[in-house]
C-alpha cells in the first residue's frame, strides 16, 4: 500500500495538468447571430466569464431583470438610432434597471454594436475588452451578475447587425 500513493499522487498531477482550466472551455455560439436568441446571450456571457476567470474573479451569474432592462435600452437604441448610455428622452442607466424591478446596490452598463461579422458575440467582447472603460465594467470586482440585451439591428440603420446592452449588478 505504500507504493500506491505516490503513484495516485502522480497520477492527479498529471490529470490536473492535462485538464484543459475554466477559461479555456468553449462558449457555444461565439460567432452566432442576433436572430440565434438565447445562444447569442448565453456565448457573451460565456465569454465574459472567461475574461473574468483569467483575472480569477467570479463568474456573473445571469438575472432577469437586469436583462429586461438590457432588452429594452437595446430594442430602444435601434428603433430611435441612437448610440449613448443616455436616451434620448434622459433615461439614465440606473433609472431603467430601477424600473425593470433591480435593487442591487451597485450597477454598472456597457454597450455595443456591430454588423456583418463583427455582430457576432467574439466580435461584441473583444470590442468592450479592448476599450478600458467597458474593460473596467466588465472586470468589476463588486458585479456578480448581468443581463443581456440582444437586439438584431444597429442605430445606424446598418443591416445584418446586432446591438447589445450588458447591465451588470451587485
Amino acid at each position: 500500500m505504500r507504493h500506491s500513493r505516490p503513484r495516485l499522487l502522480a497520477f492527479a498531477v498529471a490529470v490536473a495538468v492535462l485538464l484543459p482550466s475554466a477559461s479555456a472551455v468553449a462558449c457555444p455560439g461565439v460567432d452566432s447571430r442576433p436572430s440565434a436568441g438565447s445562444q447569442y446571450s448565453r456565448a457573451v456571457r460565456c465569454l465574459l466569464n472567461q475574461e473574468r476567470a483569467q483575472a480569477g474573479l467570479a463568474p456573473l451569474g445571469s438575472d432577469r431583470r437586469l436583462a429586461r432592462a438590457a432588452v429594452g435600452f437595446s430594442s430602444a437604441m435601434v428603433r430611435a438610432q441612437f448610440f449613448d448610455h443616455v436616451s434620448p428622452t434622459g433615461s439614465t442607466m440606473d433609472q431603467r434597471i430601477r424600473a425593470a424591478g433591480y435593487s442591487g446596490a451597485r450597477m454598472g452598463e456597457t454597450i455595443g454594436w456591430g454588423a456583418g461579422s463583427l455582430a457576432a458575440p467574439a466580435a461584441i467582447v473583444e470590442a468592450w475588452m479592448q476599450s478600458p472603460p467597458h474593460r473596467a465594467v466588465i472586470m468589476g470586482r463588486r458585479f456578480n451578475e448581468v443581463g443581456l440585451g440582444v437586439v438584431a439591428g444597429s442605430p445606424s440603420g446598418a443591416g445584418d447587425a446586432a446591438t447589445v446592452t450588458a447591465d451588470f449588478g451587485g
